[in-house]
């Protein structure tokens, strides 16, 4: 078990599969990461050594925003939003649905909340 800029990576992965898992990393930009490694073709991350593994956590950590800067983002877009009381953020505020789904007789994970 590997962990690669806080995302657990299986050994038996490839390396463009084991760094989509990481918050951030879709498959363009594994590949991206990986070309300009010059990390050849299908290599799994148990063939990888040390410092291949330390450059790419410095390139991703450089170039990217993942894990937990990208969970701050989101957090302080959704406070600004309740801080200003627009509707999006009374209704993240409320637990419901935001984007206008029908609430009657659906989103009762959401109601649920509200009930307790």
């Amino acid at each position: 078990m590997l962990y690669i800029s806080g995302a657990r990576s299986v050994a038996d992965e490839q390396v463009r599969i084991a760094s989509t898992k990481i918050d951030g990393i879709g498959p363009k930009k594994a590949i991206l990461v990986r070309y300009r490694l010059g990390i050849i073709g299908n290599i799994k991350i148990k063939e990888l050594t040390k410092y291949q593994i330390d450059q790419i956590e410095q390139m991703i950590g450089q170039d990217h925003v993942v894990h937990w800067e990208l969970k701050r983002g989101e957090r302080a877009d959704i406070e600004r939003l309740i801080s200003i009381s627009c509707y999006r953020g009374i209704r993240h505020q409320d637990g419901s649905p935001l984007r206008g789904q029908r609430t009657h007789t659906n989103a009762r994970t959401c109601r649920k909340q509200i009930r307790k």
